[in-house]
């Protein structure tokens, strides 16, 4: 992947819900899907050595809590 593609990824991925946020109650019955693309995006970007838990931080870094690494 090129530098604007991984960028773009990652850009991407701050929009998606976290898993966790996704119910059947708020998602309706494509709840399911909605857990198997968030996964897909998560996989790309340990595929390239990028923490998705960290990528928020990165992209957002006002907005986003200090690490406690």
């Amino acid at each position: 992947m090129t530098d604007s593609e991984i960028m773009a990824l990652k850009t991407a991925f701050t929009f998606m819900p976290q898993a966790i946020e996704v119910t059947k109650y708020e998602y309706g019955d494509r709840y399911e899907r909605v857990l198997e693309q968030v996964e897909l995006v998560r996989a790309c970007l340990l595929e390239q050595g990028i923490d998705p838990d960290e990528v928020a931080g990165e992209i957002n870094p006002d907005t986003s809590p200090n690490s406690y690494y």
